[in-house]
């Protein structure tokens, strides 16, 4: 008695454009860290149709990766997840203190090459926040920074999915 071969599996469907998704990038301790996980946030963020939020995410996922790369000394972990209608990007990485917003952002010059960074994420994301990984301080194993923007254009209609980029 013959045998068949195998039948390939169906091809999988894009997802609908307000189906929850996740995407997570590691990178090592490197001066590209942070222009890698840019030009693949943007891509993600291009194949599911969320062009819109491209531009701010882009640059505060800029901001929080140079940041990882400044101050700690290990690799860094970039988490996109999408949960309709708000985009949420974390970064981890091994630095122990969680940055803040600083006390008075007059304080902070327009041209400063540095310490802006905070300041910008405050102003440009719908909400932010941070925690230490692991307690007290001191047995520290990294921290999360993450952000979140939120569409503000109307959902496809159901069913809908964004046009696949070859």
């Amino acid at each position: 008695m013959a045998t068949r071969p195998p039948q390939p599996a169906p091809a999988p469907q894009p997802l609908p454009f307000t189906a929850p998704w996740e995407y997570e990038l590691v990178f090592p301790h490197d001066p590209r860290g942070p222009g890698i996980a840019r030009v693949t946030l943007r891509a993600v963020l291009t194949v599911h149709g969320l062009d819109e939020l491209a531009d701010r995410a882009e640059l505060l996922t800029s901001e929080l990766t140079t940041n990882s790369v400044r101050h700690t000394w290990g690799p860094a972990t970039v988490r996109l997840a999408w949960e309709y209608p708000v985009l949420r990007v974390s970064v981890a990485d091994t630095g122990p203190y969680v940055p803040a917003v600083p006390p008075d952002p007059s304080a902070v010059a327009l041209d400063a090459i540095r310490g802006r960074g905070m300041l910008i994420l405050d102003l440009v994301a719908y909400r932010w926040g941070g925690f230490p990984l692991g307690l007290p301080p001191s047995e520290s194993k990294g921290k999360i920074v993450w952000f979140e923007l939120r569409l503000d254009a109307e959902a496809p209609p159901p069913g809908a999915v964004p046009a696949l980029v070859a």
